[in-house]
């Protein structure tokens, strides 16, 4: 307890004449990284001078942060360290009357040089994706290539969880593309009412039904071309069945969450699905084009939800510009989002 002290008054002593200093704490004494809240780990000591250019570099696996404008007393800090939620941290400081901050200068320079379509952006991006989605698949349930397209096409704005309600019962009564061809879109409608649009749906999914049983001989076509002629059918669909079910790669589903999230990691800045699918596929691997969709899925779920994502856990914080961010320790871009 007394060496933390020491450290920080050493510490904070050098900040108040406004030069950098930096101090090391052992990552022996924790053994886990939590930083739950947008909070800087600054030591404060009543009756010094409060530094208002601050920043504060928390290093500890998967990633660094850099937080502003918060301030714990000497005693609390060491509390958080001896109770094992930081581990390894370096404090970078500038005193008020500091003119020049090096880091902001430092940063904007970086951004002056950024590419967001640079390969090893993109490969640092699937990796992380990767490790943090291993297990990603399709949310809908489904047991054929004729359930998964059923119910890709009732997921038009609607989510998943509700598509997953109405599915099992729809399945059960109609549970063949021929049973399905057989009644009128009106028969459909009220089994499908809460997944909303339902008087076109049920003319999509009876549509598709008839021409899958009278063209294809009953079974969901397996090819790109040939799909896209199924009533309700658009590339979108196509490529969940086609990745999905018969796992072909022939392009990249661009949902609600991929089109949201590959905009905001400047991936693409198109607003049309349909570009912003040819943008994708021509920065990442053809064998990649099927996972990135799920796990970007599962990604804006999980973290990168819509109305207020939640950056300050999100494992792709610093390689995300995103003007809107909710924290970020690195420079934000304007029109990423």
């Amino acid at each position: 307890m007394a060496e933390v002290k020491s450290r920080i008054d050493g510490w904070w002593n050098g900040c108040s004449t406004g030069s950098d200093q930096r101090v090391m704490f052992p990552e022996s004494w924790s053994s886990n990284l939590t930083l739950v809240a947008n909070q800087a780990v600054l030591a404060h000591r009543s009756g010094k001078s409060r530094l208002d250019n601050a920043f504060v570099l928390i290093d500890g696996a998967p990633k660094s942060y850099l937080v502003t404008r918060s301030y714990w007393s000497p005693e609390e800090f060491v509390g958080m360290i001896t109770s094992g939620r930081l581990a390894l941290v370096r404090f970078i400081a500038m005193a008020t009357t500091a003119k020049k901050i090096p880091a902001k200068k430092s940063m904007k320079a970086k951004a002056e040089k950024f590419n967001p379509l640079a390969p090893g952006r993109v490969g640092t991006i699937l990796e992380i994706l990767d490790r943090t989605y291993p297990a990603a698949v399709c949310a809908l349930h489904h047991g054929s290539a004729w359930e998964l397209l059923v119910a890709t096409i009732l997921s038009a704005q609607c989510t998943d969880v509700r598509v997953n309600m109405v599915t099992p019962a729809l399945f059960k009564m109609y549970p063949t593309p021929a049973s399905l061809a057989k009644i009128e879109p009106l028969e459909l409608e009220p089994m499908i009412v809460t997944t909303g649009f339902f008087r076109n749906k049920a003319k999509s999914v009876v549509g598709a039904a008839r021409k899958v049983v009278e063209e294809f001989g009953g079974k969901v076509p397996e090819e790109m071309d040939e799909l896209l002629t199924l009533p309700g059918v658009a590339r979108k669909t196509a490529n969940v069945v086609l990745g999905s079910w018969f796992g072909k790669a022939d392009g990249i589903v661009v949902d609600t969450h991929v089109h949201r999230i590959s905009r905001r990691l400047e991936l693409s800045r198109s607003e049309d699905p349909g570009n912003i699918e040819k943008d994708l596929m021509k920065v990442i691997p053809q064998e990649k084009w099927i996972d990135y969709s799920h796990q970007i899925i599962h990604h804006g779920r999980a973290l990168c939800v819509a109305r207020r994502p939640k950056c300050l856990e999100c494992p792709l914080e610093t390689l995300c510009h995103a003007e809107d961010k909710t924290w970020s320790t690195v420079p934000v871009h304007k029109g990423a989002m």
